[in-house]
């Protein structure tokens, strides 16, 4: 237990980065080639390549809060929950739960939205108090 709390000093940087690393990969694409993007999804181009801005935008804004302002951090638990409400309502809820790719979804559900929701959510509640709190139990 001493070595896992001698690591918890840098626990907020797991979620952290894995939520900045899955909105870089599905936001860079939408603003480098927002044309393709767009026809693909059956998009307006402006509202993917706000997307595609508010995704890649919110994940520098969660890296940054990892060192910086707490409002950074909040921002952008903000930013990907909205997209993530969107993506459910737009896409996803129509396949249900399940994001496996089982039966006849395709893995479309919304399991895997429904957790960066949370995730987010946590940010945006807790912003960097999550990193002091984990910072003070490695002291």
């Amino acid at each position: 237990m001493d070595q896992l709390n001698k690591l918890s000093g840098i626990a907020h940087w797991l979620p952290r980065l894995s939520l900045a690393a899955i909105f870089i990969f599905h936001g860079f694409p939408k603003v480098a080639m927002t044309g393709d993007v767009a026809a693909m999804m059956g998009m307006p181009f402006i509202m993917v390549l706000m997307i595609g801005i508010a995704e890649v935008g919110g994940a520098l804004l969660m890296l940054w809060g990892g060192f910086g302002p707490d409002w950074a951090t909040r921002l952008s638990g903000i930013i990907f929950t909205g997209i993530m409400i969107g993506a459910i309502v737009m896409v996803h809820a129509q396949y249900g739960w399940n994001s496996i790719n089982m039966g006849d979804n395709g893995g479309r559900g919304m399991e895997f939205q429904v957790l960066i929701i949370a995730v987010s959510l946590l940010y945006a509640f807790k912003g960097n108090a999550i990193k002091k709190a984990t910072e003070s139990v490695a002291a």
